[in-house]
């Protein structure tokens, strides 16, 4: 099967600190992967990573097939998105939802934008209406699907998802995770996504990692995790502090 993403003894310092220490992973390509650990764990600073965001001491990323160096070009990120946890954060308030989907396609110079526009629209349920909206008039779950329009206008085959729903009530929640699994599934993306939820982490992802402190914990499937059939006590503590998390 081919590998999507596989990150070798990455190492992120910042000002002494190891944010990163050593850590391995491997994506297969149409997968769905979660990294689920406590606050500071190292999760975000994984993706931060691969992205170009945070800076690597050392180790190796390697992104479809291409290894990457400090600098990330246009077809980087033609081919990898990342969708951050704050809807509020990510869209500029004063700025219309067309205005906002026409950037990346300006930036990259990809001309059929109408097009695109609308499907990426669609294909987020919202639709036309929504074009002309400013971002400050949306709520927080319309917020969130337009930044995974603006994600998926530029045709990628790899979304990093940093805790896209935590920001937003349950019940929309469960709207955008199903939305994501859709998209998946249609365009036959692969997923790295964040999570401190173990349940949304089971519902969405085949594997995990489980991290601590900048480092990998263990590796799962998402059916060991429900089972509890895990071998660090450090996932074990995680397994009873998270809340509502049924044994199935």
């Amino acid at each position: 099967m081919t590998t999507s993403i596989t990150v070798e003894g990455l190492e992120v310092v910042f000002d002494r600190f190891r944010a990163l220490k050593g850590v391995s992973l491997e994506v297969r390509e149409g997968e769905s992967y979660g990294l689920v650990g406590e606050s500071g764990s190292g999760k975000s600073t994984l993706l931060r990573a691969i992205t170009g965001l945070a800076p690597v001491a050392s180790g190796t990323i390697i992104v479809n097939g291409k290894t990457l160096g400090k600098t990330r070009d246009k077809a980087f990120y033609r081919d990898v998105q990342m969708v951050f946890q704050d809807p509020y954060g990510s869209l500029h308030p004063r700025q219309t939802v067309d205005r906002l989907l026409q950037e990346p396609l300006a930036i990259h110079g990809i001309a059929d934008g109408e097009k695109r526009i609308e499907r990426a629209l669609d294909e987020v349920g919202l639709g036309k209406g929504f074009r002309f909206r400013y971002a400050h008039q949306l709520s927080g779950g319309q917020r969130q699907r337009v930044a995974i329009a603006r994600a998926l206008i530029l045709e990628p085959s790899i979304l990093l998802l940093d805790e896209p729903t935590s920001a937003l009530d349950a019940s929309v929640q469960a709207e955008v995770l199903n939305l994501l699994e859709e998209v998946r599934r249609r365009r036959k993306l692969t997923f790295l996504m964040v999570s401190h939820d173990l349940a949304i982490i089971t519902h969405m992802c085949e594997r995990l990692m489980v991290m601590q402190n900048g480092q990998a914990v263990e590796t799962l499937t998402a059916s060991q995790l429900i089972g509890h059939r895990v071998s660090e006590d450090y996932t074990r503590n995680l397994l009873r502090a998270s809340e509502g998390f049924v044994r199935v």
